[in-house]
């Protein structure tokens, strides 16, 4: 919550790999109801490749590129 009590707009949760970004934006999806953007996913579906596979045949420069 803000000073005014009302709940944010946007909540963007940042970290290391395998930090436990996916799993709290799920927990806050369903608390909360906001509507959840897993920017993995959309990178995966852009790039149409996991992005292991970024990672493998691009790099790590490309992955940050399309973040």
């Amino acid at each position: 919550m803000n000073e005014s009590g009302t709940p944010p707009k946007n909540i963007v949760l940042i970290g290391f790999m395998g930090s436990g970004k996916s799993t709290v934006g799920r927990e806050l999806q369903q608390r909360l109801g906001y509507p959840l953007v897993d920017m993995d996913q959309v990178i995966e579906q852009c790039a149409g490749k996991p992005i292991s596979v970024i990672f493998a045949q691009d790099g790590e420069a490309i992955f940050r590129e399309m973040a």
